[in-house]
């Protein structure tokens, strides 16, 4: 009756790629009404070997779109007379599945509607996604190869894949339906976003970023962006595998984590600061007691204590906010070795430093910043901005006693990341914050497909300032090895 679709609406304007996942409609509950997200396993193996863009498909494809998008909302309607959703919120997800598909099996063969079983199997699942899931979503978040999904109103939905940005098929029904799957995302972790509360931030169970903003803030309907998280999370060897860093560099750095540096990831957005920061959090030692403040909780580390904060906005009455530096404060009275802040946005950079300068050696947090120095300058701003009436070289005196090492991350044009300075601080020279690099990342040219091609390497440094801190635990030998063995300018003296 119907070939495979490709789209919600094909003969939609504007559109040049498409990506072959299949949207689905939105099921007419109430935002209140919210499931767990149905297992993935269907959507992926409907997804297997589809990752390559195709192009627009002809109108035929799309009145089989149209009269796909008829017959399914005829049984949708019938499933929803004909189930009791508060009976099924109480089921297991599996089971919950099974009676949908029993139902709406029974529903096609009521209506005398002749279907194949693919086709069939096909629309069991876009029905329990929208009934169970995340909708048209489902398929998208089933893919591990998507860094993000960025839905700009209930008609055009893009990815990135491969650092590139390209334009989906996939559709809502309006902007209801988006709205719906909104509401479901941040109800499961305590939140809500409406015309009252338009920004809201949150994840999903597996850490991933959301960002929700509604109408009337988003004129042309609700805007959602999603940093998907992979399934499998990243370690030190696999940004040396994928090119991000050196084997000496990922050395530096492992040494950094092990032997509790004050460490400030500096990077712009998408460059992957939480991703490292995940990978420096591996090798800190699993009887050090951790705990991490987020404004949404991503991080997910792998010591066994750890303890997660996330802050909360204020309530419908405006009160009850928990901001950042609310928690910092708290934290300090729970005996921390270790404290984690996911990043580093405003007056909570104070406490922080503090806190680094106070008997919690190992700290780390993320800051949204181009270079090191500029991350430094950052971090004053945000201090000063705090309402806090100090002299400059106060400040960056307490900047020079905290943090001992700057990591910056960068996304370069072709869409690759890359960890671009490795840089310690040293101290004040009248009241200039003195830095220097001990690792760099030099940008060489350009291979035939566009990619960047480049090289990590020492700056001849050998000793730096935290060698004393590595020889206290025992690293002395291995980060004068690393740094020696990635000077290309000593290497290429011993080769001539």
């Amino acid at each position: 009756m119907f070939g495979k679709r490709t789209s919600f609406g094909g003969n939609t304007p504007g559109v040049n790629e498409v990506v072959k996942p299949r949207p689905a409609e939105a099921p007419a509950e109430k935002p209140d009404q919210v499931r767990k997200a149905t297992d993935p396993t269907q959507a992926a193996q409907r997804l297997k070997g589809n990752d390559e863009v195709v192009d627009v498909r002809a109108p035929a494809d799309a009145q089989r779109d149209k009269e796909y998008f008829q017959t399914k909302s005829a049984i949708f309607n019938a499933l929803i007379d004909s189930i009791d959703l508060s009976q099924l919120a109480t089921m297991e997800i599996d089971a919950a599945r099974e009676e949908i598909r029993d139902i709406v099996a029974e529903i096609i063969a009521l209506k005398s509607i002749i279907m194949s079983i693919s086709e069939q199997e096909d629309l069991l699942d876009d029905i329990c996604n929208d009934v169970l899931g995340y909708g048209p979503l489902e398929p998208l978040l089933a893919r591990d190869d998507i860094a993000d999904i960025m839905v700009n109103g209930s008609q055009r939905c893009y990815i990135e894949v491969a650092g590139k940005v390209k334009l989906t098929n996939v559709r809502f029904r309006d902007d209801a339906h988006l709205m719906n799957v909104c509401q479901r995302i941040v109800s499961q972790v305590g939140r809500r976003v409406d015309e009252s509360s338009p920004i809201c931030d949150a994840r999903l169970p597996d850490g991933s970023r959301v960002n929700v903003i509604a109408p009337p803030l988003a004129i042309d309907g609700a805007a959602l962006t999603i940093r998907k998280f992979k399934k499998d999370k990243l370690t030190l060897q696999q940004l040396v595998k994928y090119g991000s860093i050196s084997p000496e560099g990922a050395e530096v750095l492992r040494i950094l984590g092990r032997v509790r540096a004050n460490i400030l990831i500096s990077g712009g957005t998408g460059s992957g600061k939480t991703t490292l920061l995940n990978c420096l959090t591996a090798f800190i030692e699993k009887d050090e007691r951790v705990i991490t403040c987020e404004d949404s909780a991503e991080l997910q580390l792998q010591q066994p204590h750890v303890v997660r904060l996330e802050t909360r906005p204020p309530n419908l009455e405006g009160e009850g906010e928990i901001t950042m530096r609310d928690l910092i404060k708290n934290c300090l009275r729970m005996r921390p070795e270790r404290i984690i802040v996911g990043e580093v946005r405003g007056p909570e950079s104070f406490d922080l430093l503090q806190a680094m300068n106070t008997g919690h050696d190992g700290s780390m947090g993320t800051l949204h910043a181009n270079s090191p120095r500029e991350a430094l300058s950052r971090l004053e701003s945000m201090i000063t901005m705090g309402g806090y009436s100090l002299p400059s070289r106060t400040i960056r005196e307490m900047i020079t006693s905290s943090i001992d090492v700057v990591v910056q991350a960068a996304r370069l044009r072709d869409g690759s990341r890359r960890i671009t300075h490795i840089s310690e601080i040293l101290g004040m020279e009248g009241d200039v914050i003195v830095t220097q690099d001990i690792f760099l990342y030099d940008i060489t040219g350009e291979d035939q497909n566009g990619a960047l091609l480049g090289r990590h390497r020492s700056t001849g440094i050998t000793k730096p300032q935290f060698t004393e801190r590595a020889k206290y635990f025992n690293e002395e030998a291995n980060l004068v090895e690393a740094l020696e063995n990635s000077n290309t300018e000593h290497r290429e003296l011993l080769d001539s």
